[in-house]
Parts: C-alpha cells; sequence; structure tokens
C-alpha cells in the first residue's frame, strides 16, 4: 500500500468499523477476484465464502449439491456467512445464490455493508463457460440457465447497499469504483444503485 492511498484506506476502515464489506452477484460477476484486491486496497483480511463452507464440509460445493441438495447447502451456507461476519471487519465474496437467502440477507445487513458486482448478460456468460464446476449449470444450458437465475435473483441484489457495475475491465478499476461508492455510502450519502449505477 503507497502513502498515498494509505490515508484513504485507513480513514475508511475507521468508519466502517466493525462491519465487513460483502460481495454479492451472479457467478461470474467476479466477486472473488475484485474482493482480494479490494481488501488488500483497504487493508483488510479476504474471506471466500464457497472456500470457507468446502473447508468446514470437507467436500466440494458440487459434491455437498449431489449428495445434499441446494436447500441443504443454502441452510450450511447461511450458517457459515453468518459465523464470518461476526469476525469482521473483512472483505467478503458470497456465492451467487447466497443474498436470495432471507438468513443470510438478514446477517449481511446486520454486520456488513453489501456490494452487488452487477454484470451485463453477455460478460456472465463469457466468464461462467470457462468453468465446468458450478453445480447450478451442470445440465449444460448456461445461457438458459443464466437467464432464468437472473429473473430470480436481480430484484434481490438490487437491494444492495452498493451497486457497482463489473465489466470487462481491469479488476483495479472497478475496485476504485468500490472504494468511491464507499465513501460516499459512509459518509451518508444514498448509494449509487439501479437506474443510478456506479460504473468504471
Amino acid at each position: 500500500m503507497t502513502a498515498a492511498t494509505e490515508g484513504p484506506s485507513e480513514a475508511l476502515r475507521e468508519r466502517l468499523g466493525v462491519r465487513s464489506l460483502v460481495l454479492v452477484g451472479m457467478p461470474g460477476s467476479g466477486k472473488t477476484s475484485v474482493g482480494r484486491r479490494l481488501a488488500q486496497r483497504l487493508g483488510l483480511k479476504f474471506v471466500d465464502a464457497d472456500a470457507e463452507i468446502e473447508k468446514a464440509a470437507d467436500m466440494a460445493i458440487s459434491d455437498i449439491f449431489a449428495t445434499y441438495g441446494e436447500p441443504h447447502f443454502r441452510d450450511r451456507e447461511a450458517k457459515i456467512i453468518a459465523r464470518i461476519l461476526e469476525s469482521g471487519p473483512l472483505v467478503v465474496a458470497t456465492g451467487g445464490g447466497a443474498f436470495v437467502h432471507p438468513d443470510t440477507r438478514a446477517k449481511i445487513r446486520a454486520h456488513g455493508i453489501s456490494v452487488w458486482l452487477k454484470a451485463e448478460f453477455g460478460v456472465l456468460l463469457r466468464r461462467i463457460k470457462r468453468k465446468d464446476d458450478r453445480p447450478l449449470f451442470k445440465d449444460g444450458d448456461y445461457e438458459g440457465t443464466l437467464k432464468r437465475l437472473l429473473a430470480e435473483r436481480e430484484p434481490t441484489f438490487a437491494e444492495a447497499d452498493i451497486v457497482v457495475v463489473s465489466q470487462e475491465s481491469p479488476h483495479e478499476v472497478t475496485v476504485d469504483t468500490i472504494v468511491a461508492a464507499l465513501e460516499r455510502e459512509l459518509a451518508g450519502a444514498p448509494a449509487a444503485r439501479a437506474a443510478k449505477e456506479a460504473r468504471p
């Protein structure tokens, strides 16, 4: 961290207090990649909720889905994220469906600031096709499944405190946009959302 960025980052951390920054959004929106860089920028620890779930279960997420089903996974996910948030402040990347779970959403509201990384359909589709371990896309119908999930989840994602558009630009650009939006949020100004999204 340079001297130029240390001051603003320290001020943001102080205003965050014990709250965590929680990245939410669809698979392929860049939550993990952006989250790591955001944590580094702010001098906070980064936690990937999916990795913590796999560690606790000693199973891959795809295997948890296959063995126990999605409802069981969501309940387990909610418990793990609740535990993570008790250790704030952190930067937390959540799974694509985590914020849709009412209990998880309530915990995030109580202990953090939610940031929706919103990406366009084409961007998401290109990214999710790069990985073959996403359980909700195991039938190979990437386009159809993605359309369905977007229709189901976007109204809930829109409830996030901050909305940032994730584009095919360097992750550092997205981090800059999040930090600027976070400064406005912590200063008490309304977060940019819906028609007034924060864009790189």
